[in-house]
């Protein structure tokens, strides 16, 4: 899927987007230069980061720093180079998540627990923090988007422990906003499946009857996320803040059904 947009409400912008070498973090990304913002992206991998900034193909405007999303440096380093060399902040969008663990919550491994609220839950906050040290919403308008999930919302048998560390983002979301308003907006996003390789355990063995539980027919795409993440952080969003975006192709209508 491809959307093609004339706007350019991030012109004179400039972006943070974590965990941002592929998938949704990717199109966030994507969206956000195609809109005229300068961007900053994060990942692990300086090889996944290499390849996504060609693939950008932003010249200048696209520039990464590699490192862990939970590491206090790597925030730093990240949140300076956007600074430095791109001319400030002002959206940041925490993508980064991760669940290395799968089954019921009364087995789940104590360790893999707290690495979870570490990268999906802590981390935000972490980044939030250091973006707002760095001028976040001192000089204009602000916002921050967080990658949340309908697994926060709603039960999500054997990945549990990932639905509440979302719901937990959620909820931080809601302090976030009501604590940093008026000069920065803090929102969320909770996709239902995405067509990324993190999800892929989800949909790859059956596609097709993974899509037909989803009354729009199809699962998500990285795109569709990239779009309501822009939304978000936009102008046009200017009266929202605290709010979590759903984006789940109207699963959501046959639950209440």
């Amino acid at each position: 899927m491809t959307t093609a947009t004339s706007q350019r409400r991030f012109e004179g912008q400039v972006a943070l987007v974590t965990g941002a070498s592929r998938g949704i973090g990717l199109a966030v990304a994507k969206r956000l230069l195609d809109e005229g913002a300068r961007v900053l992206i994060t990942a692990r991998k300086p090889d996944g980061l290499a390849a996504a900034r060609a693939e950008l193909d932003g010249g200048d405007n696209v520039i990464s720093v590699a490192g862990a999303a939970d590491n206090p440096d790597h925030q730093d380093e990240a949140v300076t180079t956007a600074v430095t060399q791109l001319g400030g902040l002002d959206v940041l969008v925490n993508n980064t998540g991760i669940n290395p663990a799968f089954g019921p919550l009364t087995e789940l491994d104590e360790s893999a627990a707290r690495k979870i609220m570490d990268v999906n839950v802590l981390s935000a906050l972490s980044w939030t923090r250091r973006a707002l040290a760095a001028g976040l919403g001192a000089h204009r308008p602000g916002a921050v988007v967080n990658m949340a999930s309908v697994a926060g919302i709603s039960p999500a048998p054997g990945i549990a422990y990932y639905g509440v560390s979302k719901a937990a983002l959620i909820g931080l979301t809601v302090q976030l906003a009501a604590e940093l308003a008026p000069r920065v907006r803090v929102n969320a996003i909770a996709p239902a499946v995405v067509k990324t390789r993190f999800a892929a355990a989800l949909y790859a063995s059956d596609e097709e009857a993974a899509a037909a539980r989803y009354p729009l027919a199809r699962l998500g795409e990285p795109e569709d996320i990239g779009a309501a993440a822009a939304f978000l952080a936009s102008s046009d969003a200017a009266w929202i803040t605290g709010q979590t975006l759903v984006v789940d192709g109207g699963a959501g209508l046959r639950a209440s059904l």
